[in-house]
């Protein structure tokens, strides 16, 4: 039985962006201190969190994971598997960040291009 590497990297990997995501979103997008902070002065962090609050608001993000995982199951090979890897990442950032009813389809259809067999009979390892 034949192991790719992304087979392992895959979940790993997937598993840190989705702790990354809690983290952005717990730490500036709902701690309370932002809010008073950002009242009194414009640190970078306000700025940070004012934008990605409108990219949020205009689901820009989720729009992106669409735009990537539709192109991907539509695209055979090495192509497709990284736009769909591409359009999981932001589904799974979208998702994260209240924006769950658009990105939840761009997260299923990048996972099933994911997962989707090779096109070629005979892989070699």
């Amino acid at each position: 039985m034949c192991r790719s590497p992304s087979l392992i990297l895959l979940p790993v990997s997937v598993a840190l962006w989705l702790a990354a995501c809690y983290g952005l979103r717990f730490a500036l997008m709902e701690d309370d201190q932002w809010v008073g902070l950002c009242a009194e002065a414009a640190h970078w962090e306000c700025r940070l969190r004012s934008g990605l609050g409108m990219l949020i608001h205009f689901k820009v993000i989720a729009w992106s994971a669409l735009a990537a995982a539709v192109p991907a199951f539509l695209l055979p090979g090495r192509n497709g598997w990284w736009l769909a890897l591409l359009g999981l990442f932001l589904a799974i950032l979208a998702l994260v960040l209240y924006t769950a009813s658009l990105a939840v389809f761009a997260l299923v259809i990048a996972a099933l291009r994911l997962v989707r067999a090779p096109q070629v009979a005979a892989r070699h390892c």
